[in-house]
């Protein structure tokens, strides 16, 4: 081993500089949780008091898992006042467990009022799904977002500006998540029992900071075609 090696690590990498640098990045994390706690006991001593007696969030977010959309800054709104729910390209698909406990969770047990689908414009996701590239274990996720492509093909072939077409394809993906959300049985039996629930389809420009309300909120499902409506629960008939 020559001395590069030694004191570097192979091919020359200062690993000591980058073990310093990740070991600043973790601690300036915690530097900013004991920052933030104080600053909200400033303000309001009993904040944290009043959090830990439990949530009453009046919206379900389900959102992008980009970093620079986070529900909370984006809505203006504090810790307990949005149930957050995110995934790569706000994808909302029956198979996908999670998604379905999370809004079981808040639409029986939380009762909120407003499911808002959240995409953002220039969402990576929705940009590789218009691709033919492969990019890994991703593909299988991506191909919920190639579906609402062909759904919609006839549009999107003639943007001609990719971008433009990118963007396009983000307001459909949370038009069509909006109305996958609404066939699930979980928000159509509330529906039944309740006058209060809608679901919204929003679209952040993250070159603003503002919303874009898509103009789908839905709070019945007669829009959604009759083979998606249910009635109440019954068995099926035998085959």
């Amino acid at each position: 081993m020559n001395n590069t090696e030694n004191k570097n690590g192979k091919n020359g990498i200062d690993t000591n500089s980058i073990k310093l640098a990740q070991t600043a990045s973790y601690n300036k994390l915690k530097q900013n949780n004991s920052d933030w706690a104080a600053k909200r006991v400033a303000e309001d001593p009993e904040f944290f008091t009043n959090l830990a007696k439990g949530q009453s969030p009046e919206v379900l977010w389900i959102g992008c898992s980009d970093s620079r959309v986070p529900a909370n800054e984006v809505t203006g709104t504090k810790p307990g006042e949005v149930f957050v729910h995110r995934n790569i390209a706000n994808v909302c698909v029956h198979s996908d467990m999670n998604m379905l406990s999370v809004l079981d969770y808040a639409v029986n047990v939380l009762k909120v009022k407003h499911v808002i689908i959240a995409g953002h414009y220039g969402c990576g996701g929705v940009a590789a799904a218009l691709s033919n590239k492969q990019f890994g274990i991703i593909d299988n996720w991506l191909r919920h977002i190639k579906d609402v492509y062909r759904l919609h093909a006839n549009e999107l072939d003639r943007i001609t500006d990719e971008k433009a077409k990118v963007n396009r394809l983000v307001e459909l993906n949370v038009t069509e998540q909006v109305y996958n959300i609404c066939k699930t049985s979980i928000i159509q039996n509330a529906w039944m029992e309740r006058h209060d629930l809608e679901v919204h389809g929003w679209v952040v420009d993250i070159s603003t900071g503002l919303i874009k309300d898509l103009g789908v909120s839905n709070s019945n499902p007669r829009s959604l075609g009759y083979v998606y409506e249910f009635d109440n629960v019954e068995t099926a008939a035998a085959h």
